[in-house]
This record gives C-alpha cells, sequence and structure tokens, in this order.
C-alpha cells in the first residue's frame, strides 16, 4: 500500500489541478509530467504557447506511462521536486 496515495493512503490534496502528457516515467515512484499552456504578453497584448515540466508521484494503482493524458492535482512536499500527484488517467498513450 502507498502511503502517498490520494485514494487508498493518507495523502490530502489542496490547490492547483492540471491536465498534461507524461514525457517520462523512468523514476521510481514518478513520472515528469509537460502542460502546455497560453501565456499572455501584455504589451503587445497577445497570447504566446509556453510549456513546463512539473514531477509528480505516480501511486501503484494508477501507474501512469511515458504517453498517457494524466490529471495532476497539488499536495504537501512529499520530496524536494514532487509536490504534485497523479490522480488519474484522462488518456493511456500509444505503446513504444
Amino acid at each position: 500500500m502507498d502511503v502517498n496515495c490520494p485514494r487508498h493512503g493518507s495523502l490530502k490534496l489542496r490547490g492547483n489541478t492540471f491536465t498534461g502528457v507524461v514525457v517520462s516515467d523512468k523514476m521510481n515512484r514518478s513520472v515528469v509530467v509537460e502542460r502546455k499552456y497560453l501565456k499572455k504578453v501584455p504589451k503587445y497584448e497577445r497570447y504566446e504557447r509556453s510549456k513546463s515540466k512539473i514531477t509528480a508521484h505516480n501511486p501503484d494503482c494508477v501507474a501512469a506511462k511515458a504517453g498517457d493524458e494524466v490529471v495532476i492535482s497539488e499536495c504537501r512536499k512529499i520530496s524536494k521536486t514532487k509536490s504534485f500527484v497523479v490522480t488519474g488517467i484522462k488518456k493511456r498513450g500509444e505503446a513504444k
């Protein structure tokens, strides 16, 4: 049983919820999620495409793989770089 699972463990969710694509799943119980969004440039009154990579905890019950479109939610700090957890999978990616 994973203690840091919002469904089966005691981890509480709070704050933001994002969707993104899993770029890397090589770490143990962790994934890197790339999130694409639009950022407003006030000077030109237009939007630019931007992206960020977020490290998230990947519980065993979810088991997201590279290429999957996932939903991540903010939680307390789990480690130095992880403060998000994968809560669900929207769409499975293609296997390589």
